[in-house]
Order: structure tokens, then C-alpha cells, then sequence
């Protein structure tokens, strides 16, 4: 498939799922969520959905439950968006926020070291 086809379908997913999660869940769990990226296999049948969570659970658990609720997803996902084939949908943790956040305090620390 087209890349750049494959990524306007990317960033269609994410802001679909970004809707689906304010508009139509009632699980507050699920309201802390932002979308944060996706990936979708050349093929269309496979779709990896990158989120964040302003919660205070455990990342592994989140994650879990989060995958729980994919088929919620992608029904919405197929009423939503116009594709002949709605990929299976897999959630997945982005820590790349954390990290930034980690590399940045340390920076900071390391900054405060030489004043």
C-alpha cells in the first residue's frame, strides 16, 4: 500500500479511537486516555495503537484492559472509518512521555549540580 496513504490511515485511526474514547466510552478508567500514535500493517489487518494514561495504574494492568476493550473499538472503529477491512486492533503502552520526562528531570538535576 501506498505509505502515504498508509499514514493519513494512521493518523485517521488515532483520531477516530481519540472520539470513540470521549464520545462513546462510560468507563472513567477510559477517559484518562490520550492516543498518542498508531501503526498499521501494509495489509490492513493488523493495527497497533500507541496511548498514555494520566491514571495511576499499573502500566501492564492498563494495558490489559485496554486490549480487553479492542473489539469495543473496532466496531466503532469499522462504523466510523471507511475501510474495506478494519484491522485487528492491539493496544500498547507509549513511555516515550515518561522518558522524556526522566531525561529532562535528570537534566535539570545536572543542571542545579553546576550552580
Amino acid at each position: 500500500m501506498n505509505q502515504i496513504k498508509l499514514k493519513r490511515l494512521e493518523a485517521e485511526l488515532v483520531k477516530t479511537i481519540g472520539e470513540i474514547l470521549l464520545e462513546e466510552s462510560t468507563d472513567d478508567l477510559m477517559k484518562t486516555i490520550t492516543i498518542t500514535g498508531s501503526e498499521i500493517s501494509a495489509d490492513l489487518s493488523f493495527a497497533k495503537v500507541y496511548f498514555t494514561s494520566l491514571s495511576n495504574l499499573e502500566h501492564m494492568k492498563l494495558e490489559q484492559e485496554m486490549n480487553e476493550a479492542s473489539d469495543f473499538f473496532r466496531k466503532f472503529v469499522a462504523d466510523k472509518m471507511d475501510l474495506r477491512q478494519t484491522p485487528k486492533i492491539r493496544f500498547v503502552y507509549d513511555e516515550s512521555i515518561e522518558y522524556g520526562s526522566r531525561i529532562e528531570k535528570i537534566l535539570e538535576e545536572i543542571k542545579e549540580e553546576k550552580n
